[in-house]
């Protein structure tokens, strides 16, 4: 290979590099941001070194105590844990003793060593305390100060609370950013969650009735076949009809605008139970209901009859869907075998171990209504579905319904909703 094209990947590899690196935001401080502060002590080293300082021992020992426990401390005070320990504490206050001995006994030079024992302080206090300790520490610092350099305490004071609050305050700062970051990203994590438990709610509740009714209607047009081919190719078509359906319904569903109809999911259900061989009664009175109450109550129908049509062995299912003004009832009941009653998320009679029942007592919950579900006689026997949605006022704004073959108004005659399919 040419130099060239070794450059050039090379080149590729430190573009790729570059870009990576530009997509991230920088982490938060760490204790060596600090460590060249220190260099606020290479006078009081100077003087030490060239023999201006009396008690020279005492300076050279003071020096290695005031850098170790500044270092330490600082490092401790970028872990949640450490800085809140009684180490930490212990260091600070060692610190804070050999700061006062070297500046109170030098003054000159040794006196920075105030702004760097405030910004120490700055890295492990918070709140309350950084007003209790910064308040006479820094009177303190403007005596000795005052002492030593008169008017220059000025200075060294100002020093001391300026690079014990500006720490402290940056520090907090870049902890509430830390926060932030992982809020949003424990956010984005939820919303995933959320968008996987929505896709997995409706593929089951789409792909559970619809591959039901698919079954029912073959094994329909098998016992018809040999009989009956007219009707067998009936049913046939009705698969077809199904199948092509729940492709629309599903790539509705992956974009997550399915919004599903009441008077449709009746419709299909009185299909699903007849081809069954259970016979569907259907009652329906009350206002007109919005788009968000008709796709709740169509799941729920859904989901019943999936589960009276593959569990129950019934006979004979109701669907009585009762609005009012204020609130919808949807009442299933079938004659089955019946199961052992309960709250519907507890109730093991629906498919896959109650999972469409659970889902739908979610959605239901979030929408301010309520599911519940078991068996519909004393004798353990039968199975009862009972969803309750309030009417939302923003959409579902309850009109005068006209008379209709639609609409339960004829005291006298049963209407065609209510006939046996």
């Amino acid at each position: 290979m040419t130099g060239k094209g070794i450059k050039g990947i090379k080149g590729t590899k430190a573009n790729r590099a570059t870009k990576g690196r530009r997509g991230q935001l920088p982490g938060p401080p760490s204790g060596y941001a600090l460590l060249p502060w220190l260099l606020l002590g290479l006078g009081s080293f100077s003087n030490l070194v060239q023999g201006e300082t009396p008690n020279p021992w005492f300076g050279a020992i003071g020096l290695l105590v005031f850098n170790s426990l500044y270092i330490n401390v600082v490092f401790r005070a970028f872990h949640p844990v450490s800085r809140h320990s009684r180490g930490t504490w212990w260091a600070l206050a060692g610190l804070a003793a050999t700061t006062f001995g070297l500046g109170g006994t030098y003054g000159g030079s040794w006196l920075l060593f105030f702004p760097l024992f405030g910004l120490a302080c700055g890295t492990v206090l918070r709140g309350r305390n950084l007003v209790l300790v910064g308040a006479p520490l820094t009177a303190t610092v403007a005596v000795i100060a005052a002492l030593h350099d008169g008017w220059g305490a000025i200075t060294i004071a100002y020093g001391t609370v300026i690079s014990m609050s500006v720490t402290a305050a940056i520090l907090a700062l870049s902890e509430t950013v830390v926060q932030l970051r992982a809020t949003r990203q424990e956010l984005a994590r939820s919303a995933v969650e959320e968008e996987r438990l929505r896709f997995s709610r409706d593929l089951h509740d789409l792909l559970g009735h619809t591959l039901s009714v698919i079954v029912v209607k073959s094994e329909a047009a098998r016992r018809l076949a040999p009989r009956d081919m007219d009707a067998a190719l009936a049913q046939v078509t009705d698969i077809e009809s199904v199948g092509r359906q729940a492709l629309t319904e599903i790539r509705e569903a992956v974009t997550g605008y399915r919004d599903g109809s009441l008077s449709t999911e009746l419709d299909r259900a009185r299909s699903a139970l007849t081809a069954a061989g259970i016979e569907p009664l259907v009652r329906q009175s009350g206002p007109p209901l919005g788009p968000r109450t008709e796709a709740l109550l169509g799941w729920v129908v859904r989901e019943a009859v999936t589960n009276a049509v593959r569990h129950s062995g019934a006979t004979r299912c109701e669907i009585t869907v009762d609005g009012a003004p204020e609130q919808v009832r949807l009442v299933i009941t079938d004659d089955g075998r019946g199961v052992r009653s309960g709250p519907a998320e507890d109730v093991g009679g629906g498919t896959s171990g109650g999972t469409g029942l659970r889902g739908l007592t979610e959605r239901l919950a979030v929408a301010g209504g309520s599911l519940e579900a078991g068996s519909a006689g004393s004798a353990g026997r039968g199975f009862r579905v009972t969803a309750v949605l309030p009417v939302d006022p923003a959409t579902d704004v309850p009109t005068t319904a006209t008379a209709s073959p639609q609409s339960p108004t004829s005291p006298t005659s049963p209407t065609e909703s209510e006939r046996p399919a």
